[in-house]
């Protein structure tokens, strides 16, 4: 049988999932006026320790585009790292629903910004209408390489940020992954953000993420942008179940935790293969064709990455089994 660690993408639905959107499947108000959307307000608001406004989409380009179109106009710019999902993994869709706002690209080890890497994309530009001028910083938490933003440097990149007089957007694809990895609250781990993109898709989710704003104004405009970009759904219910759901018992938390704990073992056995810290369920390895081969011929599926290395990804239903038996399919290369 396959064993699969391409993406968790592809992981099964949780059943506190499945659950809540069964309960949900009676008449209420449509689009987001019914009582379980009006509830994620609060739900929020009680998680992060202050007041948010929380919006449902069906996918995580959504919910990272439709923020970021509140931040920044069309003449714009939104910093982020090369090798950011909104920039090599999203279609041009930034783009799209910014109206042609322009993403600034930045380096940093691991897939990580600082404030010294962000000052260099944005110190050389001139104040003057002939360049495009920056409008907020997007970091992903954790990293497109599986590390983790500490609340320290989250501080750091928010002070220079606040004082460039920026915002602050946080990809949070594998948000639950950085907090379970941390060990932190969750506002710790979305320190200084103005809105963040909180993923359940990948974490046990069906379809459905949400746009979680600290700014009120940043949802009041998004609430529009949503509906003319077509994610305002008539029966949005069956989303703001599925969020609840996760959010319900910490399931999300600890559906992370168990992925984190997948792709913990598996580095354990890769000692000296490992090209980034695993810090989240990602594990980026040092590998050769044939090495990728003999894995795949003993029914593990994965993505190559680059010439020379792979990327296996584990999920919240990845089978404590089938983690070991890889784990000693790699030490035994």
């Amino acid at each position: 049988m396959a064993m699969k660690f391409l993406s968790d993408n592809a992981a099964s639905v949780h059943p506190a999932v499945w659950k809540a959107m069964m309960a949900a499947d009676a008449a209420d108000a449509p689009y987001d006026n019914d009582a379980l959307s009006r509830e994620l307000d609060a739900r929020f608001s009680a998680l992060f320790g202050r007041d948010c406004a929380a919006l449902w989409v069906a996918t995580g380009t959504a919910a990272n585009c439709l923020a970021l179109s509140a931040m920044v106009p069309p003449h714009g710019g939104t910093v982020c790292h090369r090798e950011a999902h909104i920039e090599v993994d999203e279609c041009g869709a930034p783009g799209f629903y910014m109206h042609g706002a322009k993403l600034m690209l930045a380096e940093g080890e691991s897939a990580k910004l600082t404030p010294e890497a962000i000052a260099a994309v944005v110190e050389p530009i001139r104040d003057d209408v002939h360049q495009v001028q920056p409008h907020a910083v997007s970091v992903t938490q954790v990293s497109e390489y599986g590390c983790a933003y500490r609340p320290g440097e989250l501080s750091a990149i928010a002070d220079y940020v606040r004082g460039r007089r920026l915002a602050l957007h946080i990809d949070g694809a594998r948000f639950a992954n950085a907090v379970a990895f941390l060990g932190c609250s969750p506002a710790e781990a979305a320190l200084g953000a103005d809105a963040l993109s909180f993923g359940f898709v990948k974490n046990g989710g069906m379809g459905a993420e949400a746009i979680v704003f600290f700014d009120p104004e940043l949802a009041r405009q998004t609430r529009y942008r949503r509906k003319r970009a077509g994610h305002l759904q008539s029966k949005g219910r069956y989303l703001a179940a599925q969020i609840l759901a996760m959010l319900d018992n910490d399931v999300w938390l600890d559906n992370a935790r168990a992925a984190n704990a997948a792709a913990a073992e598996i580095a354990a056995a890769a000692e000296g293969r490992l090209l980034h810290p695993v810090e989240a369920n990602e594990v980026f390895l040092k590998t050769s064709a044939a090495e990728r081969e003999a894995l795949r011929a003993q029914g593990y599926e994965f993505y190559d990455w680059g010439m020379d290395a792979a990327r296996l990804v584990t999920a919240w239903d990845t089978r404590p089994e089938a983690a070991a038996a890889l784990a000693r399919a790699i030490a035994g290369l």
